[in-house]
C-alpha cells in the first residue's frame, strides 16, 4: 500500500471517528429530549389526577389516543393562554443546547488536532531534510538521513543518493586535481635541467666571444622557458594546496612600489611611466612577496598594452569590508571576445605579447584568492583595461 493511500485512509478514519462521536452525542441528546418530554407529560398527568381523581379514565383514554395518533408534530395550542415552551423545560433546554454546541466544538477540535498532527509531521520532515542539507553544505561528512516511511520517503532516498554521488564525484575530482598538480610539478622539474644546461652553454659561448643574433634569440627564449617553469611550479603548488601564504600586515603603497622597482628596466625600455599616489595608510593581511608578484603580473599585462610615453595608473582605497586596489593602462583595452577568458590558464588574447604564455593573470588571480581576495577586469569608457583587486577583511 502506498503512502498516499495510507494518508487518505487515515483521514477517512479520522473523519469517521469524528462523525461517530457526533452521532453518539446526537443520540444522547435525542434520548434526553424524549426523556424530558415524557417526564413533563407524566408530571402533568399526575398533577391533573391528584386534583381530579374522577378524571383518571378520561386522562388515560386521551393519552392512548394521543399515542396512537402519533401527534408529535409542533403544536402551539397553549400560546393562546400565554404559555411558552421554556416555561415547561426551563434549564433543561439550555443544558441541551450547551451540550449540542460543546459536542460540535469537540468534534471540530478533534479533527483539527488530527490535521495539525499531519501538518506537523510533514513540517518536521522538511526541517530534518533542510538541516541535513545545511550541514552537508558546511562541509560535514558521514551524515546519514534517518529514513522514515511517509510521503517524503522517495525524496529522502533521492537526496541521500544525490549527496552520496556528489561526495564520490568530489573525491574523484580532488584526486584528479592532485594528480594534475603532481604531473605539472614533474613537468616543471623535468624542464629545469635542460633549461639550466642550455643557459650555461650559452653563457660559455658568450664568454668565448661567440655571439650573434641567433645566440641572443635563443637566450631570450630560454629566459621565457625559465619563467614558464617557475610559473608551472607555482601553479602546481596552488593546485595541490601546498602554497602557504604568510599572514602579516602589508602596506599597499609599499607593495605597489616594490612591484614597480622590479619592473623598472622594462618600464624604461618601453618608455612607460608608473603613477602610484601616496595616500592614507592602507594595510592588508597577506604575504608581501606573493602580493608583490601578483601585482607585477598585472602591471606587466598593462605594460604590454601601453604605448611609448604612456602611463600605468594605480589607486587604492580601504573601507570596513575590503581594501580595493585599481591598476589600469591607457591602451585600447581588452577585446570583447577575450574578456571572458583572460583569467584562463595559457589563454593568449589577440594583443598578447610574443613572449607571453598566458599564465600571469591566472596566477595573479589564484594568489589573491588564496589571500581572501578577488581579481576582476573591465574596460574603461575612455580606453584602457582596468584591473580591480579586492582584499576582504577577516
Amino acid at each position: 500500500m502506498t503512502n498516499n493511500k495510507k494518508r487518505w485512509m487515515f483521514l477517512i478514519f479520522a473523519m469517521a471517528v469524528c462523525l461517530a462521536v457526533t452521532g453518539m452525542i446526537a443520540a444522547f441528546l435525542l434520548s434526553e429530549c424524549r426523556q424530558t418530554v415524557y417526564g413533563q407529560i407524566s408530571g402533568f398527568c399526575q398533577l391533573l389526577l391528584e386534583e381530579h381523581p374522577e378524571s383518571e379514565e378520561m386522562v388515560l383514554s386521551t393519552l392512548k389516543k394521543y399515542y396512537e395518533c402519533g401527534n408529535m408534530e409542533e403544536n402551539h395550542f397553549l400560546d393562546q393562554y400565554g404559555y411558552r415552551s421554556d416555561y415547561f423545560f426551563g434549564d433543561t433546554q439550555k443544558l441541551l443546547a450547551v451540550i449540542c454546541v460543546v459536542s460540535i466544538l469537540l468534534s471540530c477540535c478533534l479533527f483539527s488536532m488530527i490535521l495539525f498532527g499531519l501538518h506537523k509531521r510533514k513540517k518536521d520532515t522538511i526541517n530534518e531534510l533542510t538541516s541535513y542539507l545545511e550541514e552537508i553544505n558546511t562541509g560535514k561528512q558521514g551524515l546519514v538521513i534517518q529514513l522514515k516511511e511517509d510521503d517524503f520517503s522517495k525524496l529522502q532516498d533521492e537526496i541521500y543518493t544525490t549527496v552520496t554521488n556528489l561526495y564520490q564525484t568530489r573525491e574523484a575530482a580532488l584526486e584528479a586535481k592532485e594528480n594534475f598538480a603532481d604531473n605539472l610539478a614533474n613537468i616543471a622539474h623535468q624542464l629545469k635541467t635542460p633549461i639550466t644546461a642550455a643557459g650555461i652553454n650559452l653563457q660559455l659561448m658568450r664568454e668565448e666571444g661567440i655571439s650573434s643574433g641567433y645566440v641572443d634569440q635563443i637566450y631570450r627564449q630560454l629566459e621565457r622557458l625559465t619563467a614558464l617553469e617557475e610559473a608551472l611550479l607555482t601553479l602546481s603548488q596552488i593546485d595541490a594546496g601546498a602554497l602557504k601564504l604568510q599572514q602579516s600586515s602589508v602596506d599597499v603603497y609599499t607593495a605597489l612600489c616594490l612591484a614597480e622597482e622590479n619592473l623598472h628596466d622594462l618600464l624604461v625600455q618601453k618608455d612607460v611611466k608608473m603613477d602610484i599616489p601616496e595616500k592614507e595608510c592602507a594595510n592588508i593581511c597577506g604575504d608581501l612577496e606573493w602580493t608583490m608578484q601578483a601585482l607585477m603580473n598585472i602591471m606587466k599585462n598593462c605594460l604590454e598594452h601601453s604605448e611609448a610615453g604612456g602611463t600605468i595608473h594605480c589607486d587604492y582605497e580601504k573601507n570596513p569590508l575590503y581594501t580595493e586596489i585599481l591598476i589600469w593602462d591607457e591602451g585600447s583595452g581588452v577585446d570583447g571576445k577575450d574578456m571572458p577568458h583572460i583569467f584562463e590558464r595559457f589563454y593568449r588574447g589577440q594583443g598578447a605579447s610574443e613572449n607571453g604564455v598566458g599564465i600571469g593573470l591566472p596566477l595573479a588571480r589564484s594568489i589573491f584568492e588564496l589571500g581572501n581576495g578577488s581579481l576582476a577586469a573591465r574596460n574603461l569608457p575612455e580606453g584602457g583595461a582596468c584591473f580591480e583587486i579586492r582584499i576582504y577583511s577577516h
